[in-house]
């Protein structure tokens, strides 16, 4: 697995004009994060994606090209002291043989597990019950909202449902309890084996991987990337056993049939977004 090689060539006035619209659309997409930092406030649904993944909003802000594009006139700028960019006489790209080369255990890792997870079928049985699975005859619990139906009737719904979460980052936070209640055993070491398209968490963390990839991954892949993650968080949450009224979230009620299937439609949705994301990623590392 090698980076491609095709190069391109952006003018200036293209080039910049690219980067002015990508910091527009990380700005627009990172404004109520940033509001509520500088506050002190927190939101328990929005502010996930910048707690559970440790990336800061100006991440998003860097706009970059991607590998094997050349930048016109930008060697005089900051941006050609960025980490990971070479300057040729006016211009600046990626370096991208010396990101390989450094990031190689990583790049290959993140590009095996992408392509098997894509070539997979979905599993829409699962119906965000994990979240479930992490309260189950648990009195303390990790979100400070209350739970929709209360403890005695949530733990029901989990002992009433087959469990089938088969992602590890989620399958962890379970409670003893719910632990042999799951129909897997995903851990680190199976996931490449047991990571499919319909889980949501899994679509979720594309986002974690272009980050990973950093300068590799063109700005608009990276952004299309955050707001799948956001948007499948939203559903993660609405499915969950917490009454997130006040937060704004009405609930996908997946103890019932029509909360089941509501949230099997949404899913569905995730899944292509997903993997037409992952295909795009597994493109640039071939």
């Amino acid at each position: 697995m090698t980076v491609t090689t095709e190069t391109r060539v952006l003018a200036a006035t293209e080039w910049r004009s690219l980067e002015q619209d990508h910091e527009h659309r990380a700005d627009a997409l990172t404004q109520a994060r940033r509001e509520r930092a500088a506050t002190g406030q927190t939101h328990p649904v929005d502010d996930f994606l910048f707690t559970y993944y440790p990336f800061r909003p100006g991440l998003l802000r860097r706009w970059h090209p991607g590998a094997d594009v050349v930048l016109q006139g930008a060697a005089s700028l900051p941006r050609a002291s960025w980490k990971w960019y070479r300057t040729e006489v006016a211009d600046s790209h990626v370096d991208a043989p010396a990101f390989f080369a450094k990031n190689e255990r990583v790049i290959r890792f993140i590009g095996t597990l992408l392509t098997a997870t894509r070539q997979r079928p979905a599993h829409f049985g699962c119906f965000g019950l994990h979240e479930w699975a992490m309260v189950y005859r648990q009195g303390e619990h990790r979100h400070v909202a209350p739970l929709r139906l209360g403890q005695n009737d949530t733990d029901a719904v989990v002992a009433d449902n087959r469990i089938t979460c088969s992602h590890f980052d989620a399958f962890r936070f379970f409670t003893p309890a719910a632990l042999p209640l799951n129909q897997l055993q995903p851990t680190r070491e199976n996931q490449p084996v047991l990571e499919q398209p319909g889980c949501l968490h899994a679509g979720m963390d594309v986002y974690k991987w272009v980050i990973k990839l950093g300068p590799l991954v063109p700005g608009e892949i990276l952004l299309d990337s955050f707001e799948l993650a956001r948007d499948i968080r939203r559903l993660d949450m609405e499915a969950s056993p917490y009454d997130l009224s006040d937060w704004g979230c009405a609930p996908v009620e997946v103890e019932t049939p029509a909360g089941k299937a509501e949230y099997v439609r949404r899913q569905r949705g995730f899944t292509e977004r997903s993997n037409l994301l992952r295909d795009r990623v597994v493109s640039l590392l071939v």
